[in-house]
């Protein structure tokens, strides 16, 4: 079976990471899996990504132009909007010459690849649904909006009035497209967006099934903490709260607004914070708590120590599909404090290995985070969390259910 995966990067961001994961776990089950992207980061040489000058230089524009329609929207709110209005015949042309049995889609956006361009791939198509953009008027984050479900317009994220906006024609193109798309099978990542990808217009001609990304045992698994804190020169006499997201400190949805005032509310002066993604700002925040900044990690290694590190991780998010953060900090045996929403409950066992507060609620998430403070603090339960966590979403289970998801696609496709 060969298997083309698409997503915009390889290693950077979020779905990027959780593609590749993938990529790499089909390679050591024995399907002959290609990774194609628009910005190589990795030296994989399974992954094929720009080569010549003119390919990469077009490759940084890419995004730019794909953003040009916004300009008539100065109101728009900082959530992403993607207009799916660029992409590229060669990029489509390289994934038809790989002669795939499947391509799997992931994070196509960033002017990857466009809404036609979906048409014009040969092989039948399995997407996984990182955010909502797939089945949505251009935004990645919905929050509380409903318009998807019948049909978008007066784009609250455009800061829109309109009905007939940017929003309402992208929206009626995918509906267009995805009625030309008999081959298309759509994999919610969490059980939260798998039920809002059915329940939408767009994706209600078309088969969604929920399967979740995975994780490899052999990437994240406990380390001792006081020696994962003497590698990374943490405080060994503290409890440490790990806070953690790419542009952690400036994307609205990672809730670092709700952990500051929660922090505020901690009554245990015996515990700094660990903040990785985001380096130091250059006006400090204005925390109670001793702050350590760690910057970018880039490596499952240092990830994996600073999880290690940590008493509990909070990931405050104000919406979440199926977050790797949680994922790896549970395969690390530390628990998870985070809101009740998206796709965090399919994760955290309220009570056993971590704390779901009630949604946006500051008083009960520090309550979350002062109970994961008293928790038993032991080697056996961070194995036992570590293990429960591999079990569900361990890559050797995963793996499988992934393969017999492409041999339906293909004898359906017969």
């Amino acid at each position: 079976m060969k298997v083309v995966i698409v997503n915009t990067h390889d290693i950077q961001g979020g779905a990027a990471r959780a593609a590749y994961r993938l990529h790499r776990a089909l390679l050591g089950a024995g399907v002959t899996s290609k990774m194609l992207v628009q910005t190589k980061s990795s030296d994989d040489y399974t992954v094929h990504g720009p080569v010549s000058f003119f390919e990469k230089l077009t490759a940084k524009v890419r995004p730019h132009l794909d953003r040009l329609y916004l300009k008539w929207y100065p109101n728009r709110t900082g959530i992403l909007f993607s207009t799916g209005l660029c992409g590229s015949r060669k990029i489509v042309d390289q994934i038809n010459a790989l002669k795939p049995d499947v391509v799997h889609l992931h994070w196509i956006n960033e002017g990857f690849l466009k809404i036609e361009d979906l048409v014009k791939i040969k092989a039948p198509i399995v997407w996984s649904l990182h955010d909502n953009w797939a089945f949505t008027g251009g935004c990645h984050i919905k929050w509380d909006c409903d318009s998807y479900l019948k049909l978008c317009g007066s784009c609250p994220h455009l800061g829109s009035n309109r009905l007939n906006d940017l929003s309402k024609s992208l929206f009626e193109k995918k509906a267009r497209i995805y009625k030309s798309l008999p081959n298309l099978t759509v994999i919610g990542l969490s059980k939260w967006i798998t039920e809002s990808a059915r329940n939408s217009a767009l994706f209600s001609y078309h088969r969604v099934v929920n399967l979740p990304n995975l994780i490899d045992p052999s990437d994240f698994f406990p380390i001792d903490k006081q020696l994962a804190r003497r590698i990374l020169n943490l405080p060994q006499d503290k409890k440490l709260i790990l806070f953690g997201a790419m542009s952690a400190l400036s994307d609205v949805n990672k809730g670092f607004n709700e952990l500051s005032a929660a922090l505020k509310k901690i009554r245990n002066d015996d515990c700094e914070l660990v903040v990785f993604g985001s380096g130091k700002p250059e006006v400090p925040q204005d925390f109670k708590q001793a702050t350590h900044y760690l910057g970018r990690l880039h490596d499952d290694i240092s990830l994996r120590l600073v999880y290690s590190a940590a008493d509990v991780m909070v990931v405050p998010s104000r919406q979440e599909n199926l977050s790797n953060a949680i994922m790896e900090s549970l395969a690390c045996g530390t628990p998870v404090v985070a809101f009740d929403i998206g796709g965090n409950s399919d994760m955290i066992t309220h009570g056993m290995n971590g704390y779901l507060a009630k949604p946006f609620d500051i008083n009960d998430l520090a309550s979350g985070i002062e109970l994961n403070f008293v928790s038993t603090d032991s080697l056996i339960k961070q194995k036992k969390i570590s293990s429960d966590i591999n079990i569900r979403f361990g890559s050797s289970a995963i793996i499988q259910s992934y393969k017999s998801l492409y041999r339906c696609v293909l004898e359906n496709d017969k």
